[in-house]
């Protein structure tokens, strides 16, 4: 195979896997759902600058608009299982079903008294072929995060695995990273997404997805969760910029 079309089949992938990151974007935080509790989370972005073309087979993701339902109920207190459903709309497609996700997580119990927060998220699911490469895919997320008094840090070194769809079932490195510092009730920070491509041949930095938000998290009310901001791609292989919001509500059942 040649270094050329090496190279094109290389970029495909890492734009497949940032098409796929963009249903969700979020960097997590380690606590999970509480015991008897859920949270309803709508996920929306729009990609005011991206891709036009077709590109392998995926439909384009300039002026896409992709909303994601999130449903996550806390089975202990420290182990949940989350549920997602993935839609896309673009004037030229419509609104399509793109796909479903399980993620079950568990974080370590607060009686341990690490010194960070640690917890381990595992993601399943189906999405179509017309917006992934690989139809069946599993995210391994590691999440570490702390809290500095009003500044808070979180690390999701996250591993992306294709399970069918492409031949080459080696895993990439999709690292996220969230800083912000808080006011009152509002914090102001920034999040980091990338897509640095397989472990075992890292692509030059050109061809990697690298993408920085500018965000607000409102903590208006306990029950609320508020993630909103600006996003632009560092990379030519990025999309250039996408504006996301974040909206959850929390509802503690009774018994």
């Amino acid at each position: 195979m040649s270094k050329t079309f090496s190279t094109f089949i290389l970029v495909c992938l890492l734009n497949a896997a940032a098409a796929q990151d963009n249903y969700e974007i979020q960097v997590y935080a380690s606590p999970t759902q509480t015991k008897g509790s859920t949270i309803f989370e709508l996920h929306s972005n729009f990609t005011f600058s991206g891709e036009k073309n077709i590109v392998d087979g995926l439909s384009p993701s300039y002026h896409a608009l992709h909303e994601t339902l999130e449903i996550t109920h806390g089975i202990t207190e420290n182990f949940e299982i989350g549920f997602y459903l993935f839609t896309n709309y673009t004037s030229t497609y419509g609104y399509q079903l793109v796909g479903t996700h399980i993620r079950p997580r568990v974080r370590v119990p607060e009686k341990w008294h690490w010194p960070v927060g640690v917890s381990l998220s595992t993601e399943f699911g189906f999405q179509k072929r017309q917006y992934a490469t690989d139809t069946w895919s599993i995210e391994i997320r590691p999440i570490i995060d702390k809290q500095f008094n009003k500044f808070y840090i979180a690390f999701n070194p996250t591993f992306g695995i294709g399970l069918k769809g492409s031949n080459d079932h080696t895993p990439t490195f999709e690292p996220n990273i969230k800083a912000s510092l808080g006011f009152n009730k509002i914090a102001l920070g920034l999040e980091y997404y990338g897509s640095l491509g397989q472990v075992n041949q890292i692509p030059s930095i050109d061809q990697q997805t690298h993408a920085l938000f500018a965000v607000a998290d409102l903590y208006i009310d306990p029950r609320w969760e508020i993630n909103v901001g600006p996003g632009w791609g560092l990379t030519n292989a990025t999309d250039a910029f996408v504006f996301k919001l974040l909206v959850g509500r929390r509802i503690t059942w009774k018994k």
